[in-house]
C-alpha cells in the first residue's frame, strides 16, 4: 500500500457559513509557537502543525497511540466518514498520532482511514495542548464506536505489538488524547481533552459542530420513514 499524501485542499465552492461552536477553549487563539511545531507526515517529512488548518476549518483527533484497541476502533469510524460529506462543509479531518512516521502507512492499511494522518513522536503538540497524561477515573459512558470488550481489545493490541516489525507501544501507552476544531488559521473553536481512554467525543456530535452531514457507523443501512 502507498503511503498516505496529506489531502489537496480546495477552498472554493465552500459551504454555507456555520456557527462557530462553543467549547471550554472557544475564542481562545493558538499559540504561534505550537502551529510552528512539526508533526510527521507518512514519508517523515516535517510539516508545520498550523499549515494543517491555515486555509480552512479541520477537526483534529490527536489519538491515544496506535496499539490503542480503542484508538483502532474509534479511527475505523473516522474511516467512514465520506469525502464528500466533508469536503460540502469546507472541512478538513485529520487524525495525529504520537508514534514514529513508520507505523502510519501500517496502521491506515488496518484501519481503512484515507484521511489526512501525521504524527508527534516527541508529543510536543500534545503537552503544549494540555492533553492528559495517565487515566482519570471518570464515568464516560457507553462509546458508540468501540466494539470491543477490554480483554479482546487488550489481547489484539498485544497480538499486532508482538507480530509488528518493530516491538514496541506505537507511543507513549500513558499518554491521553483529544479533539480540536481548528481554523482558518490560528483559530481554537472547540477543545476537549480525553481524560481517559474512553472519554473520546462521539464523532457526530463533533461532525455536527462543523455543520458535517450526519453519518451512520452501524453496518445497518439508515430507515427513511416515507
Amino acid at each position: 500500500m502507498a503511503a498516505p499524501a496529506p489531502v489537496t485542499r480546495q477552498v472554493s465552492g465552500a459551504a454555507a457559513l456555520v456557527p462557530a461552536p462553543s467549547g471550554p477553549d472557544s475564542g481562545q487563539p493558538l499559540a504561534a509557537a505550537v502551529a510552528e511545531l512539526p508533526v510527521l507526515d507518512a514519508r517523515g517529512q516535517r510539516v508545520p502543525f498550523g499549515a494543517l488548518f491555515r486555509e480552512r476549518r479541520a477537526v483534529v483527533v490527536f489519538v491515544r497511540h496506535f496499539l490503542c484497541y480503542i484508538c483502532k476502533e474509534y479511527v475505523e469510524d473516522l474511516a467512514k466518514i465520506p469525502k464528500s460529506f466533508l469536503q460540502e462543509a469546507n472541512v478538513t479531518l485529520i487524525v495525529i498520532g504520537q508514534s514514529s512516521y513508520h507505523h502510519i502507512e501500517p496502521f491506515c492499511k488496518l484501519t481503512g482511514y484515507s484521511h489526512e494522518i501525521y504524527v508527534d513522536p516527541e508529543r510536543e503538540i500534545y503537552k503544549r495542548l494540555g492533553m492528559k497524561r495517565g487515566e482519570e477515573i471518570a464515568s464516560s459512558g457507553q462509546s458508540p464506536h468501540v466494539k470491543s470488550n477490554l480483554l479482546s481489545g487488550s489481547l489484539q493490541s498485544l497480538w499486532r505489538a508482538v507480530t509488528g516489525p518493530l516491538f514496541d507501544f506505537q507511543g507513549d501507552p500513558a499518554q491521553q488524547g483529544g479533539t480540536l476544531i481548528l481554523g482558518p488559521g490560528n483559530n481554537i473553536h472547540f477543545i476537549h481533552r480525553d481524560r481517559n481512554r474512553l472519554d473520546h467525543k462521539p464523532i457526530n456530535s463533533v461532525l455536527q459542530l462543523v455543520g458535517v452531514q450526519h453519518v451512520n457507523f452501524t453496518n445497518r443501512p439508515s430507515v427513511i420513514h416515507v
